[in-house]
């Protein structure tokens, strides 16, 4: 989800929730610690240089704060104040969150709240490093029909 699509979102609800891909909700007093920029420079495995940008929200749980509740249009006030002071632009947003250590989620929305989805990590250069592309599935029922070298039951070939 991109940072236009967030506010978007925001612009429609009275409540915030963030669910787990566990189905879990984070709790309700939960704060946006940080709206940040990322920027990551890297080499893939097949010698690429890239580079990626994405916008960082970073959620927290304050155990000893249960009366907070943050608000959409406090959300959207934080949003506009990163995007004015930090320059940030409309790019895709990764969420932390900490449970038993800082998880890294995309972000996705079902028309009633947030939902946190696990991340997954790809070869990038599949092509140059010997990776296979993925294999064709064939139903075992489909490699004997129309092949006259296939052995069948009670052919005689076996």
């Amino acid at each position: 989800m991109k940072l236009s699509e967030i506010k978007n979102h925001l612009n429609g609800l009275a409540t915030l929730s963030f669910q787990l891909p566990d189905g879990a909700f984070v709790p309700e007093n939960f704060h946006v610690t940080e709206v940040g920029l990322i920027t990551k420079d890297f080499i893939d495995c097949g010698g690429t240089i890239r580079k990626e940008t994405v916008v960082n929200f970073q959620l927290w749980e304050d155990s000893n704060d249960e009366d907070h509740r943050l608000k959409p249009e406090k959300l959207l006030k934080i949003i506009d104040l990163s995007e004015k002071v930090l320059g940030i632009g409309d790019y895709e947003i990764e969420v932390e969150y900490q449970d038993r250590t800082i998880g890294k989620y995309d972000l996705d929305f079902d028309g009633k709240g947030f939902l946190l989805l696990n991340k997954q990590t790809a070869c990038l250069a599949s092509d140059q490093c010997g990776i296979p592309s993925e294999k064709k599935k064939v139903a075992l029922s489909e490699i004997a029909i129309g092949n006259p070298n296939s052995c069948t039951p009670g052919g005689g070939c076996c």
